[in-house]
């Protein structure tokens, strides 16, 4: 005990608003359940890890920890149960209610232990424990006070699991109003004063002494409303505010009451606002009660992260019977995800890159020997959850090594107690929190775009291999390791040929990372009536099974790569050797070179005639075997005529010559407010002369299905708006759209971001996403880059990878639903020769791959299977 007192003064008491990380190792998966340890939480910085990573900083000696374990122990059957009955299919859209779906708190109880370990340092500074004493309510006064209150915070603190989660909820919320009632709030003088010991606290009509709310006008405790579940309290605050005729309307929760008055759980029962409030007098209403906030600390959770974890335990696959022919699988690459609350995008996008599909990330990423055995996880406690190469570490790990498998439950369609038990639970919080932390989108509890999300993760990861320092080097240690996009690179050429004279001109694209196709309508077949294996596909309606069902038409996957492919005229375009004069071009496409990996995103959404997305109704025809061969750029032949070089090198300093009119920002704004593109949009303005809003439309009805209606507006083309002053080389229509779409920004911003990103839209958004928090800083920094001796000359770049073009299939990610932004997500992935089905945390044998309806698909280049990349 003399040890632990010498460290007494370095403990720090948790508060509402700190990062408690009381749940779950912040470097892997293991958690207070999964073994006899558990896992340790610092009482300094409140980090919470295994033995082996819990103490790795250099300068510290020894440190002090709480030992949190938790194991789940059956309840005891009361008389009449039997054991081996069989569960009744449920009744009711409800959980833990009679004929509804059960919780696993009513078949489990929890048991936790605690202990405080004071850790050092051993042989090659491995931790070692030197002392490790029992934590609990006999043994607490034996500890120094600053100790015990550490100890109590983190052990009752609602951690950094649902607080993360509760951000993400809470962005999807409206925020809580302040109580019209609060500063007029009837005060009743009857003496009563609230004991500041909690045990004292219970209901006055029920004897409850859990989820208790204090009236803010009479001193009434009662019990808190039921949950939608048919759990929570008694209802007694409710019921006295009723029967004391409806005038005393605010109440507080007892037990989430600290210094920050502003965190504390209020509700009015008011008619007129029934709902969370703000009350900004509630310390001085607290005090004639006898309640001084100074000192107090919060003991209960809020509602807000009750219902949070309400939601995640809500069995939701439990209503839908599917899966009652699948054979369940478990083991290492065959381990499912947690569904966060719409996660799915996420976790289907995971397992496709972290599971193993894709064998040099799983080498990059993967357990070496053991979950905790990756260097990449060597990174300060306080730094790995905001790391994101330790967060795909702790992923990969976990999925490939197979450690927190379970059993091989019975079966794929209902859950038992094995698939529930938190040991065997893969939840990536802190994966999600650290990728879409500053995206607008990603950081939100909605569901979002699978294919984007791909993108925009693919790019962080870049952005994180980058600055990995040495944590990250080739294999040889000679330099930087390879990016993993660099997997899932290629770039495209397009030949553009001028009608006026037949030369030629060849541009090669930037490296993109995913090829996506629109599906060519007018090539679909629609199948053999007398076919008796007709393919029919259900609406997505609810209530619809009992609609006569339509016939789907069918699109070849070939027919897109034709599409993707085929030649096209660009009217007006602009060539630097007439002069500037204007002359329509054919131009076409190919691939410059096949990469390891090919990503292809299908085109399946629409615009339909309500200005929303919709669902294009199509079969795609995909053989697991390709050959893109015939879709390879050949370069400059012998025999072209080429547009001489230095017209192309003048063409960026020739004299403008405009051959259209510029396009008015605000009109662009309008056209895209209305669902369109901007390179759409764009082109129907420079058609109608720039500004005429109406007449825009009319063009954009009738030309929407032109095949480069979406494509990127020709360089120099006469389709093209006026661009920024000389010199700038940024698209003023792009970063005026910008401005007025993001509506946080300023054009100078914008404009740095867009010029940073090659013009890209999308990631120049993302980019001024991700640097708020310092953007001005961010842009001087990228400008004085910029101005640096040399910084003109292009960045050395790996040569991308090519092979001869033949492809198998190896992943998909499947859709349901009417939009990318609703619905589910699920991935189907090829293992050992077997398409294995990733729902989510539902792993099973996949009799029937959705092939034909698969959103995205993975393609690995025949030459590479079995030879994975040597520098990954």
């Amino acid at each position: 005990m003399e040890q632990i007192a010498q460290l007494a003064g370095a403990c720090r008491v948790a508060t509402p608003h700190d990062a408690v990380a009381n749940s779950e190792c912040v470097y892997t998966f293991h958690s207070p359940h999964t073994t006899d340890k558990g896992i340790l939480v610092n009482l300094s910085t409140f980090v919470g890890s295994i033995d082996a990573l819990a103490f790795t900083e250099v300068d510290a000696p020894s440190a002090l920890f709480v030992r949190i374990v938790k194991r789940r122990v059956a309840k005891a059957q009361t008389d009449g149960e039997d054991n081996n009955m069989e569960v009744e299919a449920a009744t009711k859209l409800g959980v833990g209610v009679e004929g509804g779906f059960q919780f696993d708190a009513d078949k489990f109880d929890t048991v936790s232990a605690h202990s405080i370990v004071l850790l050092g340092k051993g042989y090659e500074n491995k931790p070692v424990v030197l002392v490790e004493l029992p934590y609990n309510e006999e043994s607490k006064s034996s500890f120094p006070t600053m100790v015990a209150q550490s100890a109590d915070a983190i052990i009752h603190h609602a951690g950094l699991a649902v607080q993360q989660d509760l951000s993400a909820w809470e962005l999807d919320d409206e925020p809580k109003p302040v109580s019209k009632y609060a500063e007029g709030l009837p005060f009743v003088e009857n003496g009563v004063k609230v004991s500041p010991n909690p045990s004292d606290w219970k209901c006055e009509k029920s004897g409850d002494a859990e989820n208790l709310w204090l009236n803010l006008s009479d001193g009434f405790i009662g019990g808190g409303r039921k949950n939608w579940d048919g759990s929570g309290g008694s209802n007694g605050a409710l019921d006295h505010f009723t029967e004391t005729g409806e005038k005393y309307p605010l109440v507080v929760k007892l037990g989430t009451i600290t210094e920050d008055v502003s965190i504390a759980d209020c509700y009015s029962y008011a008619k007129d606002e029934d709902g969370p409030v703000k009350i900004p007098n509630l310390k001085e209403l607290l005090e004639k009660r006898g309640i001084m906030v100074a000192g107090m600390q919060k003991t209960v959770k809020s509602t807000a992260e009750l219902e949070v974890e309400l939601n995640a335990a809500y069995a939701f696959d439990a209503i839908t019977e599917k899966g009652a022919h699948l054979v369940p699988v478990a083991g290492p690459g065959l381990h499912g995800l947690q569904n966060l609350g719409n996660s799915c995008y996420m976790n289907s996008v995971a397992q496709m890159l972290f599971g193993g599909t894709v064998p040099e990330l799983a080498a990059r990423y993967g357990a070496k020997e053991g979950v905790a055995s990756n260097p990449l996880l060597k990174v300060a406690p306080t730094k790995a959850p905001d790391d994101l190469l330790c967060q795909a570490t702790k992923l990969s790990s976990a999925l490939t090594s197979g450690a927190f498998c379970g059993p091989v439950p019975k079966s794929a369609e209902v859950s038992d107690a094995s698939t529930s038990d938190p040991k065997h639970r893969l939840a990536p919080r802190m994966f999600k929190h650290v990728v879409g932390h500053d995206h607008v989108d990603f950081r939100t509890g909605q569901q979002q775009d699978a294919a984007q999300y791909f993108q925009y993760l693919l790019e962080k990861m870049d952005r994180a291999e980058l600055g990995a320092g040495d944590r990250l080097k080739s294999k040889d240690g000679s330099g930087p390791a390879l990016l993993s996009s660099h997997l899932f690179s290629y770039k495209t050429e397009s030949r553009l040929v001028c009608s006026a004279d037949s030369m030629i001109k060849y541009k090669e694209s930037p490296a993109e990372t995913m090829l996506s196709l629109r599906i060519p309508m007018s090539k679909a077949t629609l199948p053999d009536e007398e076919s008796p294996d007709l393919k029919r596909q259900k609406s997505e309606e609810p209530g619809d099974e009992d609609k006569e069902k339509k016939e789907v038409p069918t699109v070849t996957f070939d027919a897109c790569l034709d599409e993707w492919n085929a030649a096209t005229t660009v009217d007006d375009y602009r060539w630097p050797h007439l002069q500037n004069s204007v002359s329509p071009a054919t131009s076409q496409t190919r691939f410059v070179n096949f990469p390891r990996y090919l990503l292809v995103h299908m085109q399946r959404y629409e615009l339909g005639d309500d200005w929303q997305p919709k669902k294009i109704e199509v079969d795609i025809d995909v053989p697991e075997e390709i050959s893109l061969q015939n879709y390879k750029g050949t370069g400059p032949q012998e025999g072209e005529k080429l547009v001489p070089e230095e017209a192309e090198s003048n063409e960026a300093s020739a004299a403008p010559v405009p051959a259209a009119p510029a396009v008015d920002e605000a009109a662009l704004g309008q056209l895209m407010d209305m669902g369109f593109n901007m390179n759409g949009c764009k082109r129907a303005l420079m058609a109608v002369g720039g500004s005429n809003v109406e007449a825009a439309m009319n063009w954009v009805f009738e030309h929407n299905g032109d095949p480069d209606f979406s494509d990127p507006l020709p360089e120099g083309g006469a389709a093209a708006p006026a661009a920024a002053a000389s010199g700038s080389d940024v698209d003023e229509g792009v970063v005026m759209s910008l401005v007025e779409n993001l509506g946080c920004f300023t054009a100078d911003q914008v404009r740095a971001a867009v010029k940073h990103c090659d013009g890209a839209a999308d990631r120049a958004a993302d980019w001024l996403f991700s640097h708020m928090d310092d953007l001005d800083g961010a842009i001087a920094a990228l400008e004085s880059a910029s101005a640096a001796p040399g910084a003109s000359a292009p960045k050395p770049t790996t040569p991308l990878e090519d092979g001869d073009g033949k492809y198998n299939l190896v992943g998909l990610i499947s859709h349901i639903g009417k939009n990318t932004g609703s619905g589910h997500y699920v991935a189907h992935l090829k293992k050992d020769g077997k398409w294995v089905i990733f729902n989510d945390e539902k792993v099973a044998l996949s009799e029937h791959p959705p092939i034909k309806h698969a959103y995205m698909y993975l393609f690995q280049r025949s030459d590479t299977v079995g030879a994975p990349h040597a520098e990954y």
